[in-house]
């Protein structure tokens, strides 16, 4: 197949063409796949294809991984210092930068978040992590530690080696740079991953990675199917560590194939059923603004989307009126579109599986408020979706839809809403809204979440780290946290006195 694709941008907001590679990205060079697999790409927003693209497998995973392997040998890891590889994050950050427009472009095409939210959150968000963790590269340190005057102890932080990252669709090049920029800091070599669905932000960062110097074998980029692909991630014995984000079901499937095969070292950032807390004393204007941002960013394929909002019976007929009112004035359609707020779901899957948990919530008897429905006669556009009168044990409120849908319900004491928030499996964020930051504290300090935000939502920063309690994952993403993942800590014990 021919070893790029131009597509040609022609809208209110972007216009020029931009050329990514369709092969696999194995040892700094552009290769087919063993088998020859490929995928046609589709335009969420029409159904229309884009692209076709290279997929890799087993086979092309151990190449990659065979690659990595000896780039950190050779190349990389403790032989080249914390300095070199600053220089070569903060050269990829100016790329990923000066490519901003192309980049964004790419993602709204592919995912069907809006060019607006691309350019303006997800690329500064990129850069910024690139730029973050290339300060850490040369400040990667152990510690002295006091033992006996006739010993001296030290720890050293050592890269652990080669290291897997599968990433999601829903933010294909953000969840990508939060686990290969660290890593990289680290001095491991990595293997991506990128979701069958998304691939073109990462294939067009493969040519920034070549461009930036960074030795051949350092990033193998290798889009494919979960089932394959994926799972040869988990269970490569050459792989040391996967870095995985996605849902809890592939979640334990990549930890019972770490576990079969060389228990290497996992980090999982799971799903999410996160709770929105509005107490009567809270601003409701702008808890109405932060929750609707809450759910419906993204097109609600979020996975800290605040989908369970709990409001406090004093405010609640006034919230609801005025969710509903924000809610029904979002705009859905063209990514494309300056005025876009909601583009499309990711895929016709995707789309019938949101759609099923609608019927689910009707079924079992919640109101639906506003939406349910198909957006457009094209696309896989949903349109923001509210339902009311929802009870604990209903589906769409115990189980992640990652779609354009919110369940409100009413509340009187903050002792009911804790036990109410924290009645699911899920862990990973919640949303406090109150002007008593004694209250505030107490609820955030008693809610089962990794990330709590208090009077805003889905507002992450990045020298905080992100995760889950329960099943929603294990280990960190961002922040100093995140070093954690990639390092192997080795005591040193010296004698300058012992003798036997």
């Amino acid at each position: 197949m021919a070893s790029t694709c131009t597509y040609q941008f022609d809208t209110a907001v972007y216009k020029g063409a931009v050329t990514f590679p369709t092969q696999l990205f194995i040892n700094g060079e552009f290769v087919d796949p063993v088998n020859k697999g490929t995928i046609d790409l589709i335009n969420p927003a029409t159904c229309k294809a884009i692209a076709r693209v290279s997929v890799g497998d087993r086979e092309d995973i151990e190449v990659a991984a065979q690659a990595a392997r000896a780039a950190f040998k050779e190349h990389w890891g403790l032989k080249v210092s914390g300095d070199a590889r600053s220089k070569l994050l903060h050269k990829l950050a100016d790329l990923v930068d000066a490519n901003a427009d192309q980049i964004a472009a790419l993602e709204a095409l592919n995912v069907g978040k809006t060019f607006y939210s691309a350019k303006s959150m997800d690329l500064p968000t990129v850069v910024s992590i690139l730029r973050y963790y290339a300060g850490w590269a040369d400040k990667i340190q152990g510690k002295s530690i006091q033992t006996t005057p006739d010993r001296v102890g030290f720890t050293r932080h050592e890269p652990i080696g080669v290291v897997g990252a599968i990433v999601p669709w829903n933010f294909p090049l953000a969840t990508l740079f939060m686990k290969l920029a660290p890593a990289l800091a680290c001095g491991n070599t990595i293997v991506a991953k990128p979701s069958e669905f998304t691939p073109l932000s990462a294939l067009f960062l493969s040519t920034l990675i070549r461009e930036a110097g960074f030795p051949p074998g350092v990033v193998n980029i290798v889009p494919g199917y979960g089932d394959t692909a994926g799972q040869a991630v988990g269970e490569s014995m050459i792989i040391d560590k996967v870095a995985f984000t996605g849902s809890t079901l592939t979640g334990r499937k990549i930890m019972e194939a770490a576990a079969r095969s060389n228990l290497k070292k996992i980090s999982l950032e799971l799903g999410g059923k996160s709770p929105s807390i509005i107490f009567d004393d809270a601003d409701v204007d702008q808890a109405v603004k932060w929750a609707i941002n809450g759910i419906f960013m993204n097109q609600g394929e979020i996975c800290v989307a605040g989908s369970r909002i709990y409001v406090q019976a004093g405010i609640y007929d006034d919230f609801l009126q005025k969710f509903t009112e924000g809610a029904q004035c979002l705009s859905v359609g063209d990514p494309f579109s300056p005025a876009t707020f909601q583009g499309p779901q990711i895929s016709e899957r995707q789309f019938e599986r949101v759609m099923d948990y609608i019927k689910f919530g009707q079924a079992e008897g919640a109101t639906l408020r506003l939406g349910g429905k198909r957006h457009g006669a094209e696309g896989y556009f949903i349109q923001p979706t509210v339902f009311t009168d929802c009870t604990p044990n209903m589906k769409i409120v115990q189980e992640e839809i990652f779609g354009p849908v919110a369940a409100i319900m009413k509340f009187s004491a903050e002792e009911e809403v804790i036990e109410q928030a924290n009645n699911t499996t899920y862990g990973l964020a919640c949303s406090v809204f109150t002007k008593d930051i004694d209250r505030a504290m107490r609820v955030a300090s008693n809610i089962e979440a990794g990330t709590a935000w208090v009077n805003f939502s889905n507002w992450p920063d990045l020298g905080l780290p992100v995760g889950g309690f329960k099943q929603s994952g294990i280990g960190r993403d961002l922040g100093e946290y995140a070093l954690e993942n990639y390092t192997n800590v080795k005591a040193v014990h010296i004698n300058i006195g012992i003798k036997i």
